[in-house]
């Protein structure tokens, strides 16, 4: 671990950062042990990156608001069997949320994303703004020998917009469809669907947002996350889904879980459907608005 460019945060936060990549490797390593063949067990994690503001050295720790900026991660292995669909990132994440529930040894979120080598590299090479941010800015936590970044090809600004817009023409029609359905549903009183369209519509607008401010947008449908990433690209988007209340957080949950509990259990209700169409509509109206051309652009 890069200690002497790690000096710029705490020693609590060092120590965190430590227990955090602890928890990655170890679930990483008991994923290999279960596997039978020697292919399935030759994954190995070539570099592990810090990056986002923890690395920038302007993270926001605003207990009244609630909003608590990510560590943000990016895990780079030597084959796509061991990329973001593997086994381990799972239980890691579980345990990690676990750990950060619990309030010990882990008081901060943490957000990790996982590619392979060979897909940075390609990211590099196309001039995603987003994995040249971490190569420029990002500080390394663990690395092996004999596997380097490739050298960043930038793109133009033009370039970029053009990008930019073609995201905009594939993800805002479709979020306001989805938003449109919500609507309906509301009306006719199925709020289970209207649930499910909410978050569809929610998914994509983050999607959307992160897509034209950065070209990049991890391949989930979890909005937790998808929240803390947008949220960390551009902080007026804080406010849009508010942390600072019971409600407000028990509201964006129902949500989130909205995915899989408001098609298959019967369990599953939301009362505040109206409530949740409101919030969506202020983060439709901001994406619209303010998402406009790439963040990196300037």
């Amino acid at each position: 671990m890069d200690t002497e460019r790690l000096a710029h945060l705490p020693d609590r936060k060092r120590r965190e950062l430590q227990h955090a990549v602890r928890i990655l490797f170890e679930e990483f390593e008991d994923a290999q042990k279960t596997k039978l063949s020697d292919k399935a067990r030759r994954g190995r994690i070539l570099k592990l990156v810090l990056f986002g503001s923890y690395a920038r050295g302007n993270w926001v720790e605003d207990r009244g608001s609630g909003y608590l900026s990510d560590y943000d991660l990016l895990v780079v292995v030597n084959d796509a069997r061991f990329a973001e669909q593997y086994e381990a990132w799972e239980k890691a994440e579980e345990r990690l949320l676990q750990e950060l529930s619990l309030g010990g040894r882990l008081a901060t979120p943490v957000n990790v994303i996982v590619h392979t080598l060979q897909d940075v590299n390609d990211q590099l090479a196309q001039g995603r703004p987003f994995f040249v941010d971490i190569a420029r800015d990002g500080i390394v936590l663990h690395e092996l020998a004999g596997f380097p970044f490739a050298e960043p090809k930038p793109l133009t600004i033009e370039e970029q917009h053009t990008e930019a817009a073609r995201h905009f023409e594939h993800w805002f029609p479709r979020a306001a469809h989805r938003f449109r359905l919500a609507r309906e549903a509301i009306k006719w009183g199925y709020e289970k669907e209207a649930a499910f369209d909410l978050h569809q519509a929610t998914e994509r607008l983050y999607h959307y947002v992160l897509l034209v401010l950065t070209l990049y947008s991890p391949k989930l449908h979890r909005l937790t996350r998808l929240r803390s990433q947008a949220e960390s690209v551009d902080a007026r988007l804080i406010p849009v889904w508010p942390r600072d209340t019971k409600f407000a957080r028990w509201c964006f949950a129902l949500l989130n879980r909205a995915y899989v509990d408001a098609r298959y259990s019967p369990h599953y209700e939301i009362t505040e459907p109206l409530r949740v169409s409101r919030r969506l509509q202020l983060l439709r109206g901001w994406s619209h608005d303010e998402a406009k051309s790439p963040v990196f652009c300037d």
